[in-house]
């Protein structure tokens, strides 16, 4: 008898007319980021500017203040807090802006795009980021742009003063304070915002915002609470037309 060893080898599976080559996604290649610049400010610390593929970035302290497409394309920031800030209320055809918080300007650049803005006026306390900004990320080719170079508080105390008012306020230096902190600041603004203006404040999505929202009303008419996306750390608190007694006594 033949041993287990001696059994015909078995024949190969036969092709099927129907079998079709399975073809295998081609492989992405992923793209190291780029440093681009690096320094350090003596207010902000370190700072680097990052392209990642199509988009450089405005790293501080390795947090990304501001994006920049370097292929033109803007729509890839349709999710982020930036465009949505502009979204989420009614903006006149040619508003003024005022920006409290420069970054790299990303929202100098979308007011351009999804606006005609007549004036766009920035506060940033640090002359390092104001050169990094202009040099890195575009703002020598914005329209007109007036970039007051003075801490927040300082800032707003002299516009007021000036009688400046505002369409479009934006602020974004109280992100992570603690709200007894952030508030203070926050009414000083108040008297900034036109009749029919705006004002839209960042905040971390781990603070809760209600309780800063519920003392925003006795100052604005609406007054909304805007998540930003669900896997986001961005919440916007959406202010619109000012009480104007209320705003006088901010």
């Amino acid at each position: 008898m033949p041993g287990p060893d001696d059994s015909p080898p078995a024949e190969p599976p036969q092709p099927n007319a129907n079998d079709r080559p399975v073809r295998r996604p081609p492989l992405r290649l992923i793209e190291r980021p780029r440093i681009a610049f690096k320094g350090w400010s003596r207010l902000s610390g370190k700072i680097r500017v990052v392209d990642r593929g199509k988009e450089r970035q405005l790293m501080v302290h390795g947090e990304v203040l501001s994006v920049y497409p370097l292929d033109g394309n803007w729509t890839r920031v349709r999710r982020e807090y930036w465009w949505k800030a502009l979204a989420f209320i009614e903006l006149p055809r040619r508003p003024s802006a005022l920006l409290i918080g420069l970054g790299g300007g990303t929202q100098i650049h979308l007011l351009h795009r999804l606006t005609s803005p007549r004036q766009i006026t920035v506060i940033e306390r640090d002359p390092v980021i104001v050169r990094v900004a202009t040099e890195w990320f575009g703002l020598d080719q914005v329209g007109k742009l007036e970039i007051v170079c003075d801490d927040a508080e300082s800032a707003i105390v002299g516009l007021g003063r000036a009688g400046r008012r505002f369409d479009y306020v934006m602020e974004d230096v109280t992100y992570a304070d603690e709200p007894d902190v952030a508030l203070p600041k926050l009414l000083a603004m108040v008297p900034l915002v036109t009749p029919r203006g705006s004002l839209v404040i960042n905040r971390h999505r781990h603070g809760d915002p209600k309780p800063m929202a519920r003392t925003l009303r006795l100052y604005f008419r609406e007054v909304k609470i805007r998540r930003v996306r669900r896997t986001g750390e961005n919440t916007l608190i959406c202010c619109s037309r000012p009480l104007l007694n209320r705003a006088a006594d901010a």
